[in-house]
């Protein structure tokens, strides 16, 4: 499977900055769906954060990724679709 990863950065309620990364298909272009899988990771999180916008996350690259990390995007996209 084709990936976009996108480079995110976030401020955490102590000041610290976390980084992560969010991975989605390839064709998959909506920022803002893509800001909503990276605020859904974080509500996993013991600590607040600022939130994600444009300025904390951009898209880096795209690769090709093993089959265990695309069973989970697509584990997590079929979840989410079957709440929408």
């Amino acid at each position: 499977m084709k990936i976009s990863v996108w480079d995110t950065y976030v401020t955490r309620e102590d000041g610290a900055i976390m980084h992560f990364d969010i991975l989605v298909p390839h064709t998959l272009k909506d920022e803002l769906t893509i800001f909503n899988y990276g605020r859904e990771f974080l509500t996993s999180k013991p600590f607040n954060t600022k939130g994600i916008s444009s300025k904390e996350c951009t898209f880096c690259h795209m690769e090709e990724t093993s089959d265990a990390i695309a069973a989970a995007i697509n584990k997590q996209l079929s979840l989410i679709h079957i709440s929408e």
